[in-house]
């Protein structure tokens, strides 16, 4: 059996969360279904620099080009994008923030709309990464629920590491400086938390960076507020070792990766009551209402004054980190090109 999907994703060292999942997907189906054939195709602005990746040797390498769907018995497109119309096709959907608020450009959110509604309508079986972003397909790309799946991202663990770092009094926040993010909000509930409290932010600049990095400039904790931009695995891995609590109160996630990577790490989260992330937190970390300000500030001062809190949120933590994981996903996504298969 031959089965093509879209590594564009897949490429570089600095990855996004779609890239985490598509690499995820792409070498865990390889390893584990060494009686297949994969084709991993690559759009051709990256075509060139996945050279540098060295391919499983049940996979090949291919240009992706629009309006031709690859040679094989399924296709799939790991990132919400179907360019053709192929006889046997799965798409994934991350999110549709672009499309639910002002969270773009309006030339990205025409470009990205066409995209989505083309992907949906060519596509089979649609993958949902949660039961969030599947309701998000139903409702703006009107996709009958029978033609939806559902399925989570795992957890990505820690290196195993023997240093012995003490934590310290650090609000961690992972994420991109974005208007979605609510790094705004973050900012402005931190400045009321106390002096010796320091808040760092992991993460490249995206759209609305300019009002947070303008807030941050004005703030009266400035002096107290790191902002790092784009860090290395193993910077980030030293970051989640030393924090000591982990801040997310984003407007709009599809999934929520950091948040299961911050818990599988040992630290207690606050994160929003909105969108994907009760869904993935469940009850292991504390839920505030990410567009009240005090309601922020009030979680944090919560999780600073209360230890026992903080220990628990931390046990729950790795518990529910613990039920989500890449092999799950890998071994589910099998399952459903069987059914897609097995039905045609």
């Amino acid at each position: 059996m031959k089965i093509a999907l879209d590594a564009t994703y897949s490429v570089g060292r600095n990855l996004s969360g779609v890239g985490v999942y598509s690499r995820q997907i792409l070498t865990g189906l390889a390893a584990n279904h060494t009686e297949s054939d994969f084709v991993w195709c690559y759009r051709s602005h990256r075509i060139l620099r996945s050279w540098s990746d060295r391919l499983p040797a049940n996979c090949r390498r291919r240009l992706l080009r629009a309006g031709w769907p690859p040679s094989a018995n399924l296709v799939h497109g790991l990132n919400q994008r179907i360019d053709f119309r192929g006889p046997r096709t799965i798409s994934t959907f991350h999110d549709l923030f672009v499309l639910s608020g002002d969270y773009s450009t309006a030339e990205f959110r025409a470009r990205f709309a066409k995209q989505a509604h083309e992907a949906a309508e060519r596509s089979d079986l649609i993958i949902a990464v949660s039961h969030f972003t599947a309701r998000q397909v139903e409702q703006y790309l009107k996709v009958d629920p029978s033609r939806i799946r559902v399925i989570p991202h795992g957890a990505r663990l820690p290196v195993s590491d023997s240093r012995i770092v003490e934590r310290e009094p650090m609000i961690l926040f992972v994420g991109a400086i974005q208007k979605r993010k609510n790094v705004v909000r973050l900012v402005e509930a931190f400045e009321s938390v106390p002096q010796e409290w320091k808040l760092v932010l992991a993460g490249a600049a995206g759209f609305g960076a300019e009002e947070a990095l303008e807030r941050i400039e004005h703030s009266s904790r400035k002096s107290d507020i790191q902002v790092l931009g784009y860090v290395r695995d193993d910077v980030l891995e030293d970051l989640y070792a030393r924090a000591s609590i982990f801040a997310f109160p984003s407007l709009d996630e599809g999934f929520g990766m950091p948040l299961l990577d911050a818990m599988v790490r040992g630290i207690p989260v606050l994160t929003s009551n909105v969108s994907a992330m009760p869904e993935v937190a469940g009850d292991a970390a504390l839920l505030v209402n990410p567009h009240d300000t005090q309601a922020i500030e009030q979680g944090l001062q919560r999780l600073i004054g209360d230890g026992s809190l903080r220990a628990a949120l931390v046990e729950k933590g790795i518990r529910r980190a613990a039920e989500f994981t890449w092999g799950k996903a890998v071994a589910e996504t099998w399952r459903i090109y069987q059914e897609l298969l097995g039905r045609s």
